[in-house]
């Protein structure tokens, strides 16, 4: 797993509302468009080359399938609140607060008594 690719890409949507938007409604092309042209800038001129994701990587990002990404050794805290911001408003409203976190908790729980996955690149 590239981590520090994935884990870029958590912390950049998670903290820009258009890109969580984007996301959110259209995670196969903003996936792609991240890939392409968000993700390789280092800053305002400077591109990178080095970084790409794998196809599992893409395609747990495609799928919002963060058990997946938890599983590859995505950072814990940045997989965990980039969905809360896709998914605590409409599981509140079906389940009442924190429902998202108990269901993510519940995916990830088959971990419990073993060594959180290495996040080390």
């Amino acid at each position: 797993m590239s981590r520090y690719y994935v884990n870029k890409f958590l912390y950049q949507v998670d903290r820009n509302p258009d890109y969580l938007k984007r996301y959110a409604e259209d995670p196969k092309n903003f996936v792609a468009t991240w890939e392409q042209s968000i993700g390789p800038r280092l800053n305002e001129v400077e591109l990178s080359t080095v970084h790409s994701l794998t196809e599992a990587e893409r395609r747990a990002l495609v799928e919002h399938d963060f058990v997946a990404l938890f599983e590859m050794g995505a950072h814990f805290f940045l997989n965990l609140t980039l969905f809360i911001g896709i998914y605590d408003e409409p599981y509140m409203k079906e389940n009442g607060p924190l429902a998202f976190q108990r269901e993510f908790a519940k995916k990830v729980g088959h971990w419990t008594g073993k060594d959180y996955p290495s996040v080390e690149s």
